[in-house]
Protein backbone atom coordinates (compact mmCIF):
# COMPACT_ATOMS: atom_id res chain seq x y z
CA UNK A 1 0.00 0.00 0.00
CA UNK A 2 1.50 3.23 -0.97
CA UNK A 3 1.40 6.34 1.21
CA UNK A 4 -0.51 9.20 0.67
CA UNK A 5 1.21 12.53 0.42
CA UNK A 6 -0.05 15.53 0.62
CA UNK A 7 1.86 19.45 -0.91
CA UNK A 8 2.48 22.45 0.69
CA UNK A 9 5.01 24.65 -0.75
CA UNK A 10 3.65 28.45 -2.87
CA UNK A 11 6.38 27.47 -5.44
CA UNK A 12 4.38 25.91 -8.08
CA UNK A 13 7.94 24.29 -10.04
CA UNK A 14 9.20 22.73 -6.93
CA UNK A 15 5.54 20.85 -6.08
CA UNK A 16 5.96 19.94 -10.02
CA UNK A 17 9.23 18.47 -9.47
CA UNK A 18 8.46 17.02 -6.19
CA UNK A 19 5.35 15.63 -7.56
CA UNK A 20 7.15 14.11 -10.65
CA UNK A 21 10.15 11.96 -8.46
CA UNK A 22 7.62 10.97 -6.27
CA UNK A 23 5.14 9.54 -8.79
CA UNK A 24 7.56 7.54 -9.87
CA UNK A 25 8.19 5.96 -6.51
CA UNK A 26 5.14 3.52 -6.45
CA UNK A 27 5.38 3.44 -2.71
CA UNK A 28 4.09 6.95 -2.57
CA UNK A 29 0.62 8.51 -3.76
CA UNK A 30 0.28 12.30 -3.90
CA UNK A 31 -3.51 12.93 -2.73
CA UNK A 32 -3.08 17.18 -3.28
CA UNK A 33 -1.25 20.22 -3.47
CA UNK A 34 -1.50 23.48 -1.98
CA UNK A 35 -0.16 26.89 -2.26
CA UNK A 36 -0.81 28.61 0.78
CA UNK A 37 -1.24 27.33 4.74
CA UNK A 38 -5.63 28.24 4.95
CA UNK A 39 -5.72 25.75 1.84
CA UNK A 40 -3.30 23.46 3.62
CA UNK A 41 -5.41 23.08 6.93
CA UNK A 42 -8.82 22.81 4.46
CA UNK A 43 -7.40 20.53 2.13
CA UNK A 44 -6.20 17.82 4.85
CA UNK A 45 -9.60 18.00 6.00
CA UNK A 46 -10.78 16.49 2.37
CA UNK A 47 -7.95 13.98 1.37
CA UNK A 48 -7.00 13.10 4.49
CA UNK A 49 -2.87 12.53 3.93
CA UNK A 50 -0.94 10.02 5.93
CA UNK A 51 1.92 12.42 5.63
CA UNK A 52 2.11 16.16 4.38
CA UNK A 53 5.48 17.71 2.74
CA UNK A 54 5.34 21.53 4.40
CA UNK A 55 6.64 24.78 3.23
CA UNK A 56 7.88 27.08 5.95
CA UNK A 57 7.12 30.10 3.96
CA UNK A 58 3.39 30.45 2.47
CA UNK A 59 1.07 32.97 2.44
CA UNK A 60 -1.88 33.61 4.44
CA UNK A 61 -0.41 31.47 7.06
CA UNK A 62 2.85 30.53 7.10
CA UNK A 63 4.16 26.60 7.70
CA UNK A 64 4.76 27.02 11.70
CA UNK A 65 1.13 27.87 11.66
CA UNK A 66 -0.17 25.53 10.14
CA UNK A 67 1.86 23.00 12.26
CA UNK A 68 0.58 24.47 15.14
CA UNK A 69 -3.03 24.08 14.19
CA UNK A 70 -2.31 20.67 12.65
CA UNK A 71 -1.30 19.31 16.65
CA UNK A 72 -3.93 21.74 18.26
CA UNK A 73 -6.35 20.25 16.34
CA UNK A 74 -5.16 16.74 16.95
CA UNK A 75 -5.10 16.07 12.98
CA UNK A 76 -3.97 12.74 11.94
CA UNK A 77 -0.83 12.85 10.04
CA UNK A 78 2.67 13.05 9.65
CA UNK A 79 4.30 16.44 8.82
CA UNK A 80 7.67 16.81 7.38
CA UNK A 81 8.73 19.80 6.84
CA UNK A 82 10.76 20.87 3.50
CA UNK A 83 12.47 24.06 3.46
CA UNK A 84 14.89 25.79 2.65
CA UNK A 85 15.90 27.23 6.08
CA UNK A 86 18.95 25.69 7.97
CA UNK A 87 18.86 28.10 10.55
CA UNK A 88 18.64 26.50 13.78
CA UNK A 89 15.61 28.81 15.45
CA UNK A 90 13.29 27.57 12.68
CA UNK A 91 14.09 23.87 13.22
CA UNK A 92 13.87 24.26 17.04
CA UNK A 93 10.24 25.99 16.99
CA UNK A 94 9.37 22.85 14.35
CA UNK A 95 10.39 20.95 17.13
CA UNK A 96 8.39 22.42 20.02
CA UNK A 97 5.26 22.00 18.21
CA UNK A 98 5.92 18.07 17.61
CA UNK A 99 6.95 18.39 13.90
CA UNK A 100 8.03 14.53 12.57
CA UNK A 101 10.28 15.52 10.24
CA UNK A 102 12.70 18.56 8.72
CA UNK A 103 14.89 18.22 5.63
CA UNK A 104 16.04 20.86 3.28
CA UNK A 105 14.81 21.68 -0.16
CA UNK A 106 19.01 20.75 -1.43
CA UNK A 107 18.49 17.58 -0.17
CA UNK A 108 18.46 15.07 -2.71
CA UNK A 109 15.75 12.82 -3.62
CA UNK A 110 16.85 9.71 -2.35
CA UNK A 111 16.93 11.41 1.40
CA UNK A 112 13.58 12.94 1.13
CA UNK A 113 12.35 9.60 0.22
CA UNK A 114 14.33 8.14 3.37
CA UNK A 115 12.50 10.78 5.12
CA UNK A 116 8.99 10.44 4.05
CA UNK A 117 9.19 6.67 4.80
CA UNK A 118 10.69 7.35 8.56
CA UNK A 119 8.24 9.83 9.65
CA UNK A 120 5.65 7.70 8.19
CA UNK A 121 6.44 4.78 10.45
CA UNK A 122 6.27 7.04 13.47
CA UNK A 123 10.19 7.71 13.93
CA UNK A 124 11.42 11.31 13.46
CA UNK A 125 13.32 12.62 10.88
CA UNK A 126 15.59 15.14 11.45
CA UNK A 127 18.31 16.15 8.46
CA UNK A 128 22.10 14.65 9.59
CA UNK A 129 24.16 17.97 9.14
CA UNK A 130 21.12 19.77 11.48
CA UNK A 131 21.46 17.12 14.06
CA UNK A 132 25.22 18.30 15.35
CA UNK A 133 23.93 22.38 15.70
CA UNK A 134 19.93 21.30 17.16
CA UNK A 135 22.40 19.42 19.50
CA UNK A 136 24.39 22.51 20.85
CA UNK A 137 21.31 24.62 20.80
CA UNK A 138 19.13 22.25 23.05
CA UNK A 139 21.87 21.81 25.28
CA UNK A 140 22.34 26.12 25.75
CA UNK A 141 18.36 26.02 25.87
CA UNK A 142 18.40 24.01 28.78
CA UNK A 143 21.15 26.54 30.51
CA UNK A 144 18.81 29.44 29.57
CA UNK A 145 16.03 27.67 31.29
CA UNK A 146 18.06 27.41 34.23
CA UNK A 147 18.93 30.90 34.11
CA UNK A 148 14.67 31.73 33.81
CA UNK A 149 14.14 29.14 36.21
CA UNK A 150 15.97 31.77 38.76
CA UNK A 151 13.98 34.56 38.02
CA UNK A 152 11.26 35.96 40.15
CA UNK A 153 7.88 36.20 39.26
CA UNK A 154 8.60 39.79 39.34
CA UNK A 155 11.82 39.77 37.54
CA UNK A 156 10.36 38.11 34.66
CA UNK A 157 7.43 40.55 34.54
CA UNK A 158 10.44 43.21 34.24
CA UNK A 159 12.40 41.47 31.86
CA UNK A 160 9.54 41.05 29.83
CA UNK A 161 9.23 44.72 29.30
CA UNK A 162 12.44 45.63 29.33
CA UNK A 163 12.28 43.41 26.01
CA UNK A 164 9.28 45.30 24.87
CA UNK A 165 11.68 48.49 24.86
CA UNK A 166 10.48 49.81 27.89
CA UNK A 167 12.02 52.55 29.85
CA UNK A 168 12.21 52.09 33.18
CA UNK A 169 9.97 54.79 33.89
CA UNK A 170 7.04 53.49 31.78
CA UNK A 171 7.66 49.88 33.88
CA UNK A 172 7.66 51.47 37.53
CA UNK A 173 4.46 53.03 36.08
CA UNK A 174 2.64 49.70 34.44
CA UNK A 175 3.69 47.12 37.81
CA UNK A 176 3.07 49.67 40.36
CA UNK A 177 6.40 50.60 41.64
CA UNK A 178 9.31 52.74 42.24
CA UNK A 179 11.99 53.53 39.37
CA UNK A 180 14.43 52.53 41.83
CA UNK A 181 13.06 48.67 42.64
CA UNK A 182 13.17 48.63 38.67
CA UNK A 183 16.95 49.58 38.61
CA UNK A 184 17.21 46.70 41.36
CA UNK A 185 15.17 44.35 39.24
CA UNK A 186 17.14 44.92 36.17
CA UNK A 187 20.32 44.38 37.96
CA UNK A 188 19.29 41.17 39.39
CA UNK A 189 18.14 39.86 36.26
CA UNK A 190 21.44 41.04 34.67
CA UNK A 191 23.45 38.36 36.76
CA UNK A 192 21.42 35.47 37.03
CA UNK A 193 20.47 35.54 33.33
CA UNK A 194 24.41 36.60 32.60
CA UNK A 195 23.64 39.58 30.18
CA UNK A 196 25.43 43.11 30.33
CA UNK A 197 22.69 45.75 29.14
CA UNK A 198 19.08 45.77 27.91
CA UNK A 199 19.92 44.65 24.35
CA UNK A 200 21.23 41.13 25.93
CA UNK A 201 18.17 41.15 27.38
CA UNK A 202 15.69 41.63 24.94
CA UNK A 203 17.53 38.99 22.60
CA UNK A 204 17.86 36.43 25.81
CA UNK A 205 13.49 36.75 26.00
CA UNK A 206 13.29 36.49 22.33
CA UNK A 207 15.30 33.59 21.97
CA UNK A 208 13.57 32.02 24.68
CA UNK A 209 9.57 32.89 23.58
CA UNK A 210 9.12 35.04 26.98
CA UNK A 211 7.70 37.37 23.96
CA UNK A 212 6.64 36.84 20.53
CA UNK A 213 8.03 39.26 17.61
CA UNK A 214 4.07 38.78 15.66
Amino acid sequence: MSIRVMLADDHILMREGIRQLLECDNSVEIVGEVSNGEQCLEMIYKVRPQVLLLDINMPVKNGIEVLREIRNNHLDVKVLVLTVHNEIEYLLKAMDLGVDGYILKESEFVELKKAIHTVFSGQIYIQPNLIPVLNSRMVSRDRDKDKIDELTKRELEVLIEVANGKLNKEIANELKISERTVKNHISNIFKKIDVSDRTQAAVFAIKNDLIKLY
